[in-house]
């Protein structure tokens, strides 16, 4: 069975980027695939230090992204670019965890842009080795367009978030589709 996992980039209790991703999960389970969520604001990873090895959570993550056959990675758009607790994982991970390894990639945005964040994680994630399919999906105004389904979104839905812009939605159910078409391919 393909493995498909997200790793969500925010720190937020009510964070858009995690409930985008969870879409873009069931998608890809609707799919076929078996499904994992890295909620980085839930695991123990100090700030990465080359000269040790293991730190906090570090090799079950690594080892969880290692034996995907797909990710999802998703982060909020911090100034230009991807979240520091984003850019704080990945820096554990290497070729080793993405060698041949399809990686959808998701953006949220307050309201500025977010195509420098998705440049910056398909230039990083190509230099791990890593496929990053065509398909990604960036969300300007995240907060007015995606229901989290958790603490501080009391319009959202008891079923868990969903995104109410039909068009976004489409694209991002796709974006978990894509990933797992590519896993596919890329394993035979």
């Amino acid at each position: 069975m393909t493995r498909i996992v997200a790793i969500s980039g925010s720190r937020s209790a009510a964070s858009t980027t995690r409930a985008a991703l969870r879409v873009a999960l069931d998608a890809a389970a609707d799919a076929g695939a078996e499904t994992d969520l890295i909620d980085l604001a839930a695991v123990d990873l100090p700030l990465y230090h080359p000269e040790e090895d293991a730190q906090g959570d570090s090799e079950a993550l690594k080892r969880r992204v290692r034996e995907a056959d797909g990710v999802l990675a998703g982060t909020p758009v911090y100034r230009g670019s991807y979240s520091s607790t984003f850019k704080n994982f990945h820096d554990f991970c290497g070729s080793d965890e993405y060698a041949d390894t399809a990686v959808g990639l998701l953006a949220t945005a307050g309201g500025g842009s977010y195509g420098g964040t998705l440049e910056h994680l398909r230039s990083t994630f190509r230099n791990v080795h890593a496929w990053t399919v065509p398909h990604e999906v960036g969300i300007r105004g995240a907060s007015s367009k995606v229901e989290t389904g958790g603490p501080g979104d009391a319009d959202a839905p008891d079923d868990g978030p969903r995104i109410t812009d039909d068009d976004l939605r489409r694209r991002t159910e796709r974006l978990g589709r894509v990933v797992v078409e590519h896993s596919e391919r890329l394993r035979e």
